[in-house]
């Protein structure tokens, strides 16, 4: 039997005032999930967290796939390194960055650069450059993000974040969480790159002409998720299944490559809310010819919630939903809808709710939407993240569609 796992990211979210008290979910027109959920078997699906933080989509994701976060996450950066293509060596330090906005005195104002997209011409003014024997090599992520890797000698990938999501702050400098000199030279070196990339970032052309023109300068790079390749059992080996991804933004390809998995590319998906559904969707359909498990990921539910747009998240779950009626073709497969973690509105930020979960191809427990409410009363119960993958696995011993 094969198996379909599609992720809507960011899917679960608290009930919202202006949506009669109802989430984006339960708010939504989904006649498609509403049917698969009626005809499946529903639960929640309880999201790893580490004890006093929110849920992380490296983290999640890699719960998902029935790996334990706190031995194999190698970092974020890593694994945005590897969604953009980087090949990344075992001495390898990756980061990930965020183009930013500081004013006249150095506070941050914007730590997205008003979510600038053309940022190409600003990473080609950081070429060949070293300090102190160390190369670092940049490459343009999804909209203002960028990946990062030092590539040298006496690197360590214990240090601390630069970014801690905070407006009006002067950028915090890169400590190192331990007292070795490998950590201490990695934190010198990460500090020397982010002054000398301001002094470069200030004075490029496309800047000047961003502010000429009324919009925010990416003048600074915002840093976060240090890591260093790790070794991981892949997803073939541990499952005895051959699988693939199919996903728009870098994290969660680089997470399927890391885990061994084949990255099968679409045309305009892109992870963001224009990406291409229909395409992606089909793509996974035809996936499922070749490969035992696809791992398909819709990425924008996530980013509409982190912007407090509800209504937004609303109107994209049900653009999902209308992409979905083909999966009713499908024979001798089994599909799973859930989420990574819910993502809440009001907050703009992950949380720690649980998330619908549905499994069709098991049989029917009646339930009759697919919401975070409904799902509360599947024969599922109750899942944590990291059992997931045993419940599919038991599942798909016996059932049939």
């Amino acid at each position: 039997m094969k198996i379909l796992l599609l992720i809507i990211d960011g899917l679960g979210d608290e009930r919202i005032p202006d949506l009669n008290n109802k989430t984006p979910l339960e708010s939504a027109k989904t006649p498609n999930l509403d049917k698969l959920a009626k005809e499946g078997a529903c639960g929640l699906l309880m999201p790893y967290f580490e004890k006093g933080k929110s849920p992380t989509s490296e983290d999640c994701h890699l719960a998902l796939f029935g790996y334990n976060p706190k031995k194999y996450n190698p970092g974020r950066g890593v694994l945005e390194v590897l969604g953009l293509g980087f090949k990344v060596l075992p001495e390898d330090i990756c980061l990930r960055g965020n183009f930013a906005t500081l004013d006249e005195n150095f506070k941050i104002i914007d730590r997205r650069a008003g979510r600038i997209k053309e940022t190409l011409p600003l990473i080609r003014g950081f070429c060949d450059i070293k300090i102190e024997g160390v190369k670092i090599i940049l490459k343009k992520g999804l909209d203002h993000r960028l990946g990062i890797i030092l590539r040298g000698k006496n690197l360590s990938e214990k240090v601390r974040d630069g970014d801690i999501k905070k407006l009006n702050i002067t950028p915090l400098k890169i400590q190192p969480k331990e007292k070795t000199k490998k950590a201490q030279f990695t934190a010198k070196i990460l500090n020397e790159f982010l002054k000398l990339s301001h002094q470069i970032l200030k004075e490029h052309p496309l800047n000047k002409k961003r502010q000429a023109e009324g919009r925010l300068p990416a003048n600074f790079i915002l840093l976060r998720g240090a890591g260093r390749l790790k070794k991981v059992i892949s997803f073939q080996e541990k499952y005895k299944m051959k699988a693939c991804c199919i996903a728009g933004a870098p994290l969660y390809k680089g997470i399927a490559k890391y885990l061994g998995m084949k990255i099968i590319e679409v045309k305009g998906a892109t992870g963001l809310p224009n990406t291409n559904l229909k395409g992606k969707i089909k793509s996974a359909l035809k996936a499922l010819q070749k490969f035992d498990f696809v791992f398909l990921h819709i990425k924008a539910a996530d980013n509409f919630a982190e912007d407090g747009d509800f209504l937004g998240k609303k109107i994209f779950i049900e653009k999902i939903d209308k992409c979905l009626k083909i999966l009713f073709t499908l024979k001798n497969t089994l599909i799973v809808i859930t989420g990574d973690h819910s993502t809440c509105s009001l907050q703009k930020s992950h949380c720690k709710k649980p998330i619908p979960l549905l499994i069709w191809g098991k049989g029917a427990d009646k339930i009759e939407q697919f919401s975070e409410r409904a799902c509360q009363k599947g024969k599922l119960g109750k899942v944590l993240q990291k059992g997931l993958m045993r419940e599919i696995l038991k599942l798909t011993k016996n059932c049939s569609t």
